[in-house]
């Protein structure tokens, strides 16, 4: 496992000492220009006064550039949210999160989930802002260790956020 206290964020600030102050919600995105990466930060965004009631900082993982990272997380009203740029996916792989096959990334359900977003309101980008086989994750880390997590299945898992933020609160 990666030390922890070597993970900064865009401020500068460490996993490792986050996590000893409070729950962290660690969420890898796929690719920025993704319909399901983009249905994650619409999801998460409804969820920010949950996440700050249980006095969790959440923290996103992304491959693309910090400033073309942050200009979408305005759009999805995360103001000032801390974040990692991971363009070389390391972060990834030490956490434990694979590249997808073709039926995880392009199978009749990942179309089915793709078409149901665009109803919702999610659209894709024709730009491509990070590895397009890198699936996603979610941890979260307390002092310093993981105390859950989410493994996705196809880049189009969406998962039961309530269960998860409530998960390790006390």
């Amino acid at each position: 496992m990666v030390d922890l206290k070597n993970i900064k964020t865009q401020r500068g600030e460490n996993l490792h000492d986050m996590s000893s102050n409070q729950l962290v919600l660690l969420v890898f995105l796929r690719q920025l220009g993704c319909i399901f990466c983009k249905q994650a930060l619409n999801d998460l965004s409804g969820y920010q006064e949950l996440i700050r009631a249980n006095s969790m900082k959440l923290v996103f993982v992304h491959m693309a550039k910090a400033e073309i990272a942050e200009e979408l997380f305005n759009e999805f009203e995360f103001k000032d949210i801390s974040h990692i740029s991971d363009i070389n996916c390391d972060l990834y792989k030490h956490f434990g999160l694979a590249k997808g096959s073709f039926t995880q990334l392009f199978g009749l359900q990942t179309w089915i989930k793709g078409y149901e977003a665009k109803k919702e309101g999610i659209d894709w980008s024709s730009k491509v802002l990070g590895d397009s086989l890198q699936l996603p994750g979610i941890f979260i880390l307390k002092d310093g260790k993981i105390l859950k997590n989410y493994i996705h299945k196809t880049a189009s898992d969406r998962p039961d956020y309530d269960k998860l933020i409530n998960c390790c609160v006390v």
